[in-house]
């Protein structure tokens, strides 16, 4: 065999501009799975509070965890797409116009699909990610004794 050498090219791509620098890390933003979910629902397990579906589409919103034999929804929300009162977050410095009108559009379908869940009888708990990070036995104990039961004229919201 004949000792052949490699022979490197110049790859001929031009390298990414910043817009599309942007658009791939936000194509990376993954919707279910999230680190924060993942974290919640290993602690409900743990807990022993089992049998919750994850985004189940039955369910207006289609809530991040479900116990729909207790009608109980469970939003999971990140501080930066659902605008935190906690944190508040900062807007993004570049297309301003269009980040506020996107965090507006977010949070009025996050008060619609809260809405339409009141309205079929359903609790409604939503956790910020900040707060998960800062307390996470605190929302598990939230959620167990939401789990466990509580009057019917009792809506808790942790925002």
């Amino acid at each position: 065999m004949a000792n052949r050498k490699k022979k490197y090219t110049t790859s001929t791509a031009s390298p990414l501009t910043a817009q599309e620098k942007i658009s791939r890390y936000m194509r990376g933003n993954k919707s279910k799975d999230t680190q924060p979910e993942l974290l919640l629902r290993g602690a409900l397990w743990q807990a022993g509070l089992r049998g919750y579906r994850v985004h189940w589409k039955s369910a207006p919103g289609k809530p991040d965890v479900c116990y729909p034999g207790r009608k109980l929804a469970i939003f999971l929300h990140g501080c930066f797409w659902h605008r935190c009162p906690h944190c508040q977050p900062a807007l993004p410095k570049s297309n301003i116009s269009f980040w506020a009108e996107k965090f507006d559009r977010n949070v009025a379908r996050d008060q619609q699909h809260r809405e339409r869940l009141r309205a079929a009888g359903w609790q409604v708990l939503i956790i910020w990610a900040c707060q998960l990070q800062k307390d996470l036995p605190g929302c598990v104990r939230t959620i167990k004794g939401l789990h466990q039961g509580v009057p019917d004229s009792y809506w808790l919201e942790a925002a």
